[in-house]
């Protein structure tokens, strides 16, 4: 899991780097927003694997204790009561490896944060 000093150019190269039990996860995670955010495109921002749909809407990236998603402040106050039992701080949420990670409530931040992007485009335009 030495990935600080790569480059990666795909999510996919990402994920390779990874033991079996994470890419595991991390496929399971990547799958998961797909499904959630069909429109979305995925990118590598920041070295780690981002979607952007009318602009960047959620980050993530495997560690060694945790699995952390970045949607953004406004995404974790809407979901503060589900996210109580993890760990967050202004952008992001720690979902520990020794837990079952909670692709529903992944599903359900990801829609939240689509729409809110969408809306967004809109105004702007």
């Amino acid at each position: 899991m030495e990935t600080t000093s790569t480059k990666f150019k795909t999510v996919d190269e990402y994920i390779s780097t990874f033991p079996a039990g994470i890419k595991t996860i991390l496929k399971e995670l990547r799958k998961t927003i797909k499904q959630a955010a069909p429109q979305a495109e995925e990118l590598i921002s920041y070295n780690i694997p981002a979607f952007t749909l009318h602009g960047r809407f959620d980050y993530y990236a495997a560690y060694k204790k945790h699995i952390g998603l970045y949607p953004i402040p406004s995404a974790i106050r809407a979901f503060q009561k589900e996210l109580s039992d993890y760990k967050t701080s202004k952008g992001a949420i720690q979902f520990p490896l020794d837990r079952p990670i909670p692709f529903g409530l992944i599903t359900k931040i990801v829609k939240f944060r689509v729409k809110e992007n969408l809306e967004k485009g809109k105004t702007k335009k």
